[in-house]
């Protein structure tokens, strides 16, 4: 065996030795607050518990909903940190008191939750891989809004900005995905009995968030989601016999912060269906370096990078002034059998028709049978 092979070999065994080693997770989803998914992760703590499993509370939020926190009583509780942030005193998920106390399982809520500043990890999420890394079985869980390839599209339902967001790889990693589904009707009912925020705000809700139309869109957008995964899951765990061509996309942005989210998000969301590796490209032209480019742009396409990360692409990077032509170059090196562009604006759009450079793009496309997807 060449010394390469061995290496390799070497490194997929170690990967299945730590898979095997990794804790199980397990989410309930829903399309919105109220659903009833920590008073599901409760029920089945109960279960657990009369079974003689060792699960314990990491952290839950009950958000004061009577039935829900009934359900607290009887299952062990991991004290949460407290911290002084900003002159005040907060509460945050111990992670290292999870990890120190070892249940088999450990209950954390609220996924999506931002860490406060000094914490180990920002995000929540990250906290969770931690515990599954350490052996630990983790339940947890998410609104469908929370999804970082689902979220332009969600605000554009309900109108409200998501500041906090999860990586679609979270989902990819789970063992099990639960859609806590519920009829527009029945979550109307629930929020109209108090049963999701206190009486004074159940109008201002009815008027906002919980209107019919939306409810609707967000359940059939959950419900497509959950299906999604469980066809990946089937996908992955029942072989076929016959080997489709792999799919691999390229996402090509530019500094125009907005489309760049639009086309990286969108794409996340294709090689995600596919189960495809994908790629972002960057080409910074003369007229995009530091030196011409606002302070701000920089700072959106910094942003921008640090997204393409998070749901998974490979990051490529190039100065040149040929775009088109490095595209292709890169297409090509990659193995790629869809690229994916934002919708230029009409001007620019009928330049770059007019160039021999994008017609030689296109000529090599359709030479190589690679698609072309424009994003808008």
């Amino acid at each position: 065996m060449e010394p390469d092979q061995k290496d390799t070999s070497v490194k997929d065994f170690i990967e299945l030795v730590k898979k095997s080693r990794r804790g199980k997770l397990k989410i309930y989803i829903g399309m919105s607050a109220g659903v009833g998914k920590t008073y599901r992760m409760l029920q089945e703590a109960h279960a657990l518990l009369k079974n003689g499993i060792d699960i314990q509370i990491g952290y839950i939020e009950t958000h004061n909903r009577a039935e829900t926190h009934a359900l607290l009583a009887g299952i062990p509780v991991i004290s949460r940190r407290k911290t002084f942030y900003k002159g005040r005193e907060l509460e945050e998920m111990d992670l290292q008191a999870i990890i120190n106390r070892h249940p088999e399982v450990a209950i954390v809520d609220e996924l999506a939750h931002s860490n406060i500043e000094g914490s180990k990890n920002s995000k929540r999420w990250q906290d969770v891989m931690d515990i599954l890394e350490a052996g630990i079985s983790v339940i947890t869980a998410i609104n469908i809004q929370h999804l970082e390839s689902l979220n332009e599209e969600i605000e554009d339902i309900t109108g409200i900005p998501i500041t906090e967001r999860v990586p679609d790889k979270i989902l990819e990693v789970a063992d099990e995905i639960v859609n806590i589904d519920l009829t527009a009707d029945e979550l109307i009912a629930r929020l109209k009995e108090g049963k999701i925020y206190d009486k004074a705000k159940v109008e201002t809700a009815l008027q906002n968030f919980f209107r019919n139309e939306k409810i609707l869109q967000l359940r059939e957008i959950a419900l497509k989601e959950v299906a999604h995964h469980l066809e990946r899951k089937i996908d992955i765990e029942v072989p076929k016999q016959i080997k489709l061509r792999p799919e691999r996309f390229l996402a090509c942005i530019s500094s125009n912060s907005e489309t760049a989210k639009i086309v990286i998000r969108k794409t996340a969301r294709l090689a995600s269906y596919y189960r495809s590796p994908w790629i972002v490209l960057y080409v910074q032209s003369s007229s995009e370096s530091l030196e011409r480019i606002k302070l701000d742009k920089q700072r959106h396409l910094i942003n921008n990078f640090k997204l393409a990360t998070e749901l998974g692409a490979e990051l490529i990077k190039i100065k040149s002034d040929e775009i088109t032509k490095t595209i292709m170059k890169v297409a090509e090196e990659k193995e790629v059998t869809t690229i994916c562009i934002g919708k230029p604006h009409l001007n620019l759009w009928q330049v770059i028709l007019r160039t021999a450079i994008f017609n030689e793009l296109l000529n090599k496309i359709a030479a190589t049978e690679t698609d072309l997807v424009i994003l808008s």
